[in-house]
């Protein structure tokens, strides 16, 4: 394969897998965070109290916000790795000082989403938490 192409496929892939990463991976956190779509689906369940539905939006509006500058970043970096890429022969410290900066904005996107998800369990009670837990359980007929 040729190694331009093999960075193009592995930073489209990084792109592409950021944006809905947590749809992407298994559970690795095994039912121990829970995303807000999951929190919100089982509301009613969960008895939210208007402070924690007021909680759950305020943390999910400031990720958004913070992720987004770091996917103008990547985006940024990926269009520049694409112009090296029209270059021969490729300048491989500069691409992959590029693809490092893709790199390093997509772990800062994770680390948001982390943020968010540590930040979400937080507002929960021990109750809503077990509840969601065994929800997860049932879900993956465990």
């Amino acid at each position: 394969m040729n190694k331009g192409f093999g960075i193009v496929l592995l930073v489209c892939s990084l792109l592409l897998g950021s944006a809905d990463a947590a749809n992407a991976q298994k559970d690795v956190f095994k039912g121990k965070l829970f995303p807000p779509n999951v929190i919100l689906q089982h509301q009613a369940e969960l008895d939210l109290s208007k402070e924690q539905f007021t909680a759950i939006k305020t943390a999910v509006v400031e990720v958004q916000a913070n992720v987004a500058e770091h996917e103008w970043d990547m985006r940024e970096a990926y269009l520049r790795v694409m112009t090296e890429l029209d270059k021969s022969p490729l300048d491989e410290e500069r691409v992959m000082a590029l693809v490092n900066t893709v790199l390093l904005a997509e772990n800062e996107v994770k680390k948001e989403q982390m943020t968010m998800l540590i930040r979400l369990r937080n507002l929960l009670t021990d109750e809503q938490i077990a509840f969601l837990e065994a929800q997860h359980r049932k879900e993956r007929g465990e």
